[in-house]
């Protein structure tokens, strides 16, 4: 098969996962790991993560909200702290393929579920040119954000509003993404699914698929 795009998620994919930095502010506060995990995946549609995603409610009501999902599992934790730490590492090695994509012909697109408000891998875009995530979303030719699109990953229509805005089908894209609930509908559209666990393994996956050595 011929692949016209890669399509990659953002944060966990391009950036470390958020999931890492999440584990280190329940360590530090005492609570169960992959907390907020699990509050996030309970009600995935309704839930305070899944509003916020789709900029249907702000910071503050977001911080209320969560804060009263973790208290109906017993524990005590705010959505502002959830929010602070939010922001992933970029992976270098990433950004340095996306140009080594770009080189060789490959279409890039970026869907990310991000929320509305404050600043990194998991929120809005800022309108600074000289911010570093901001040069790595300028090397996409689109960059889709469910805060801003009003609908949110694993929903089918996200990644059908990315092949219309690339002019191509399903089978002709690669799709990163580090969940894989987020793969699986991009697999049944159609979609070549990469599930990334590391940069490593995304680079080794990815290079297999397109026959490049990254």
């Amino acid at each position: 098969m011929t692949y016209a795009a890669v399509i990659f998620d953002f944060g966990g994919v391009i950036t470390s996962s958020p999931f890492e930095a999440f584990n280190r502010l329940e360590a530090e506060r005492g609570l169960p790991r992959d907390l907020v995990r699990r509050i996030n995946a309970l009600n995935p549609d309704t839930n305070a993560w899944a509003l916020f995603e789709r900029a249907e409610i702000g910071a503050a009501e977001f911080d209320r909200l969560f804060s009263e999902e973790a208290r109906a599992l017993g524990h005590e934790l705010d959505g502002a702290s959830v929010l602070a730490v939010l922001a992933g590492a970029v992976r270098p090695a990433m950004v340095s393929a996306l140009d080594r994509l770009a080189a060789e012909g490959y279409r890039l697109g970026c869907i990310t579920n991000n929320v509305p408000a404050g600043h990194g891998a998991g929120m809005a875009r800022s309108a600074d040119a000289h911010d570093e995530l901001e040069q790595i979303f300028a090397r996409f030719e689109h960059v889709i954000e469910s805060s801003k699109a009003g609908v949110r990953k694993p929903d089918p229509r996200i990644y059908l509003m990315m092949c219309d805005a690339l002019g191509l089908e399903p089978r002709q894209c690669v799709y990163l993404d580090d969940l894989g609930i987020n793969c699986k509908p991009a697999a049944g559209l159609g979609m070549h699914a990469i599930k990334v666990t590391g940069g490593d393994q995304a680079l080794a996956d990815l290079g297999a698929v397109l026959g490049l050595a990254f």
